[in-house]
């Protein structure tokens, strides 16, 4: 494929652009207990021309879904500088945001509406006990309309847009491809069929947050809990990696373990929608956000996260295409060249290898096909599967 263009912004010295006070990441926490291994993906290596580093690239995607649902994703095409200048504008907001912009565009989750401001005193329009969880959010009807943005970010705008563009269009675009073929698919199954479009973020969600440190009676109160744990119901979602151990994430031993930091890199955590669109293989991982060891305890956490939405009315089951039709098709049609002269009608034996003829070579692509056909033959009521929401609902991460 073509070499991947990196991200261009629009320039941060423009005139009438007020001076940013540079974001400087705060200290790694010294703990090394309790900490996930996560692998990492040079996406850069999509842009290969040597079509082994790509099947290597493909085949190390697999088992980290497989064995995590988390992966780092790095050389993505976004510089640690251009990162840190997004960072320094999402902590402007939070620094300059006038009371009646957070009044004004403060969200009303009874209502389905999350875009916007949320304040830090719970996920209630009213404000409950204080969490030091503030929020803003951009969906798709934000983008249009500058009114829906405070005017502090105003002439910065272009930057955070043009942003959230190239991670959804360039970035998630190769990750879904590097998805697809994962799952054997055609390269943009996943993004012609699956992925929303028409704004930034498509049907999904740019968000600004900010973790403040709470008082000790309501860390006490939560035993240490800022969120509790769940799985995205989104497509995919790329967090950026931060300082503050806050994430952490269900392991296989059923324990939970922190998402250690790596500068630069983006988190991807695979959504619910994916595991169903996969039909299984790739897994949805349960995730909270928890205090953060105790030399931490005493910073702010700001955090960048982009949610990748499906099409609102996709239908929630796994994956078919013309593609795996033709794959099926060969499979039986090799099956039924190859034993016809020994029975008329195949056995599940026959079908499956577990019969009397298994210990005769399959051919090799009967063996891929098979793959497919229980993927589109899976009940997705079968295997945790939730019931589809509204693109209203979100992740609180």
């Amino acid at each position: 494929m073509a070499p991947s263009a990196p991200f261009n912004p629009p320039s941060a010295d423009l005139a009438g652009k007020p001076f940013v006070p540079t974001w400087v990441p705060p200290p790694v926490t010294q703990q090394k207990e309790n900490f996930a291994e996560l692998s990492s993906i040079d996406l850069s290596l999509m842009d290969s021309d040597d079509p082994a580093v790509v099947e290597k690239l493909v085949q190390q995607v697999k088992v980290a879904i497989r064995d995590d649902g988390f992966l780092f994703l790095e050389n993505y095409g976004v510089s640690l500088e251009q990162l840190h200048r997004q960072f320094s504008l999402a902590q402007y907001l939070y620094h300059n945001i006038s009371e009646e912009d957070k009044e004004r565009l403060l969200f009303n989750p009874e209502t389905g509406e999350w875009s916007g401001y949320k304040h830090p005193f719970g996920f209630k329009r009213n404000r409950g006990p204080e969490d030091g969880i503030e929020q803003f959010n951009w969906y798709k009807p934000d983008w249009a309309d500058i009114n829906r943005v405070p005017s502090c970010l105003h002439p910065f705008m272009d930057e955070i847009e043009e942003f959230s563009n190239y991670l959804t269009k360039s970035v998630n675009r190769r990750l879904l491809t590097l998805f697809s073929r994962v799952l054997e698919l055609p390269d943009d199954y996943l993004w012609d069929n699956v992925q929303s479009h028409g704004s930034p973020t498509g049907e999904g969600y740019f968000r600004h947050a900010l973790f403040r440190p709470v008082q000790k009676k309501t860390q006490e109160a939560s035993k240490g809990l800022r969120m509790h744990g769940h799985t995205d119901f989104g497509l995919t979602t790329l967090l950026f990696s931060v300082p503050i151990s806050c994430l952490q994430i269900w392991g296989r031993d059923e324990k939970w373990y922190y998402v250690p930091y790596k500068p630069g890199a983006l988190v991807i955590n695979i959504g619910d929608t994916l595991e169903i669109v996969s039909g299984g293989h790739f897994k949805a991982t349960r995730h909270r956000v928890f205090k953060p060891p105790v030399d931490q305890l005493d910073q702010e956490r700001l955090s960048l996260v982009l949610f990748n939405s499906s099409v609102g009315d996709l239908r929630m089951g796994p994956a078919t295409c013309e593609f795996l039709l033709l794959k099926i098709i060969t499979f039986v049609h090799i099956v039924l060249t190859k034993y016809n002269s020994i029975t008329p009608h195949p056995t599940r034996g026959l079908y499956r290898g577990t019969g009397s003829l298994q210990r005769v070579q399959k051919p090799h692509i009967p063996r891929k096909a098979r793959s497919h056909q229980q993927t589109m033959a899976r009940d997705p009521n079968c295997h945790r599967y939730r019931s589809h929401r509204s693109s209203s609902q979100q992740c609180r991460c």
